[in-house]
């Protein structure tokens, strides 16, 4: 019964995003391709990685990694971000343009938290946050993901 509510929970989540990426298709607003749209994902959840660390986190060749970068570099929807300490090393990052890209997708998690705020007793929301952050931190130790503000 647990697995078939997280899997519901986490399915209507995924075809949001699905919706949202082929909206962008429909409309011919979107120069990302699918799978450039999961490489920004990656990129978003990891922070500020560097070629490497998306390629090892990907599990994909830093070649492989470094071109799908490239292209997303050209499109305007990442730059390189040289390494203060490190010359060498460069940090993704996304740009503006993909921010306002994902943040259309992202709304609906604001607007799915506000209804589960608004629909259980404060001590519910609490409780779930706690075991959402435990789950992360403490089930989930295969994929580590930087502090979020």
């Amino acid at each position: 019964m647990l697995e078939q509510a997280f899997d519901a929970v986490y399915t209507k989540f995924k075809l949001h995003f699905y919706q949202k990426v082929f909206q962008r298709f429909e409309t011919r607003e979107a120069s990302l391709t699918t799978v450039e749209s999961f490489c920004m994902e990656g990129i978003m959840a990891m922070g500020k990685p560097t070629i490497a660390e998306f390629a090892a986190m990907m599990q994909i060749s830093t070649p492989n990694a470094a071109y799908k970068i490239n292209n997303l570099v050209k499109k305007g929807y990442v730059e390189r971000i040289q390494s203060t300490t490190d010359r060498r090393e460069f940090h993704l990052r996304p740009t503006p343009k993909y921010i306002e890209y994902y943040n259309i997708s992202y709304a609906y998690l604001h607007t799915v938290i506000q209804r589960v705020r608004e629909r259980f007793p404060e001590q519910d929301v609490k409780k779930l946050e706690e075991m959402l952050t435990v789950i992360s931190a403490e089930l989930m130790p295969e994929l580590q993901l930087p502090e979020r503000k």
